[in-house]
């Protein structure tokens, strides 16, 4: 067994060690435990724990690598998930606290005194949730069959099996602690490759200043100038000032994002597991510090990934590397299938360039940057595999969060809630425990025959809770006269809208051949893309709600009373595990 594999065995299976027996130490007794780990975690830890579970497959490994080849266009993602985050913590979390119920159809159904509010938001809950999880999935998968080399189908069985153990097991509470060791291990190992990396390329310790620093060979170029020099010169777009679309586009990105990352349910959920307000206050304030953590670093990573990729396959102007003599990592992720090379001249050596005719790095997966960063600039076999453990930790805590929100959803939401109101706390936890182990084989399914448009659900999993979730919720807080109609008229308008548009440029269900007016960019409202047009469903929302509610009798005064209680600074309503 050579180094690398040795050191990734242990790391890897070191740290899923660590989470077994958290599992087994913090095993949930009751239904309190498992769904809000008994509101008895400090504002610290649950901040470490809501920085693990929002740092998804999507933000450890997709993000980096989209700012990577996107540049500019890519900050929409930084801002518009840490931007959602600040929205979550300020406008929702503390009401609905204060509230104490455990999830978001609770809130809904409470809020709006209606059943089918209920409903509606469990179905945009569960489709939102499944869409993520088959991201997470193919994540684990992805990082096993490379670092492990087992194929792609194993290494998503030994993921089933690990997320199976702790979260079944533990629910809430053992998720709680377990995403604290996962905080702990994903943020190590996404940090110190950006401190190696950075110190290499431009002699600053610290990837947050080495992005906007001069290179370290003496010439007194910006790292940034230098790359926009080196992409611009192969045909790609200018790496500091590429938009995504125009600048509407942009904006409206930014806040589909940011509305639709504060309408997700998994997160949420996590302000239910301290015991008051002031404390879900306060762990949100954590949580902020341990996310800017990582999203701070994200920048300097892929602008530093892609740098080094350029300067791998041409390093030199008009010099490029010959195929028979690229490095090993480049061999290493060719077997994936996430890197090909196709010698289109026959010269024997790569060119990269952004005109197709004569580009011959035909595919370079943008999921690749951040496990293949530390090969590409040489580090030590560590920190290579630590990354693979950091990787597989940011999937493992995501998917654990989504799951519990699936099955609180049909547990709590649907069964105990609507169909079967005088169930046992012991039947409730029960039924939890099975829905969460279906849902794990149902991932797992989705995982190893993930439906062709996987992709593109999960730009509707944000326009869905962009444009029915989070509007209900702000109407819920934010207005007292707010009445059922309204939300659910609202609901149904903001998310057909959003569907409809997605499936008309996208195809229905994503089928290609279906979709009315094609992806094509002239024909997008206003020049709005489908992935960022849940901010026009969340406004179509929000006003027919409010032309509903002009039609109607408004909330009966006992729904004003409850929603004067729950935004009143002074007082706390029984804690969650009372309820």
């Amino acid at each position: 067994m050579d180094e690398l594999k040795l050191y990734t065995y242990i790391a890897v299976f070191g740290t899923f060690g660590l989470y077994f027996a958290i599992a087994i130490w913090a095993r949930a007794g009751s239904t309190s435990e498992f769904y809000a780990a008994g509101g008895g975690i400090t504002p610290l830890q649950n901040g470490m724990a809501i920085g693990a579970d929002w740092m998804s497959a999507a933000s450890f490994i997709s993000m980096a690598g989209l700012i990577a080849f996107l540049g500019y266009g890519g900050s929409v993602f930084l801002m518009g998930w840490t931007g959602g985050y600040v929205l979550l913590a300020m406008c929702l979390a503390p009401y609905m606290r204060k509230h104490g119920k455990f999830t978001v159809p609770e809130f809904v159904g409470d809020r709006f005194y209606s059943k089918t509010a209920r409903i509606v938001t469990i179905v945009c809950l569960i489709i939102a949730s499944v869409t993520y999880i088959i991201g997470q999935m193919k994540g684990v998968g992805v990082a096993f069959s490379r670092f492990l080399e087992v194929e792609y189908d194993t290494g998503l069985y030994i993921g089933m099996g690990v997320v199976f153990f702790y979260a079944v097991l533990g629910g809430m509470k053992g998720i709680t602690y377990t995403q604290i060791a996962q905080y702990i291990v994903l943020i190590t190992a996404y940090t110190i490759p950006g401190i190696f990396i950075s110190f290499q390329l431009t002699g600053n310790p610290i990837p947050q200043l080495g992005l906007g620093s001069t290179l370290a060979d003496g010439s007194g170029v910006y790292l940034l100038d230098k790359l926009d020099l080196v992409v611009t010169d192969l045909g790609f777009k200018e790496y500091t000032t590429a938009k995504m679309g125009g600048t509407l586009n942009m904006f409206a990105y930014t806040l589909s994002l940011m509305i639709g990352t504060a309408g997700l349910p998994h997160v949420i959920m996590r302000f239910f597991t301290v015991p008051s307000v002031k404390a879900a206050r306060a762990s949100a304030g954590y949580a902020l510090i341990f996310i800017a953590l990582l999203y701070t670093v994200a920048p300097a990573v892929g602008a530093m990934a892609r740098y080094n990729l350029m300067n791998t396959i041409e390093p030199s102007a008009g010099q490029n590397l010959e195929y028979e003599q690229r490095p090993q990592w480049f061999k290493d992720w060719e077997k994936t299938g996430l890197l090909e090379f196709s010698d289109k001249n026959g010269d024997g050596k790569i060119q990269y360039s952004a005109d197709a005719t004569k580009n011959e790095m035909v595919k370079v997966d943008r999921d690749i940057m951040v496990l293949a960063n530390p090969s590409i600039a040489n580090l030590p076999n560590w920190v290579i595999a630590l990354v693979a453990a950091g990787g597989l930790a940011a999937a493992l805590s995501t998917a654990a969060g989504l799951l519990l929100a699936i099955s609180s959803s049909i547990s709590h939401d649907l069964l105990k809630g609507i169909l079967t109101p005088d169930m046992t706390e012991k039947t409730e936890l029960l039924t939890g425990r099975v829905v969460m182990s279906v849902s794990i084989l149902f991932a797992g399914y989705l995982g190893l025959n993930p439906p062709g448009f996987a992709a593109g659900t999960v730009a509707l999993a944000f326009g869905l809770a962009a444009s029915s979730i989070f509007p209900a919720l702000m109407m819920g807080i934010f207005s007292r006269s707010m009445n059922d109609k309204g939300a659910i008229a609202g609901m149904c308008a903001g998310l057909g809208v959003t569907m409809l548009y997605v499936f008309q440029h996208k195809g229905i269900m994503f089928i290609p051949g279906t979709s009315f007016l094609g992806d094509m960019q002239a024909d997008w409202f206003f020049g709005i893309s489908p992935n960022a047009f849940g901010a026009v469903g969340a406004i179509v929302n929000f006003a027919v709600a409010f032309i509903v509610l002009k039609m109607t009798q408004p909330a009966p005064q006992e729904i004003r009373d409850l929603v004067d209680n729950f935004r009143s600074p002074h007082g706390e309503v029984a804690a969650a595990q009372d309820h």
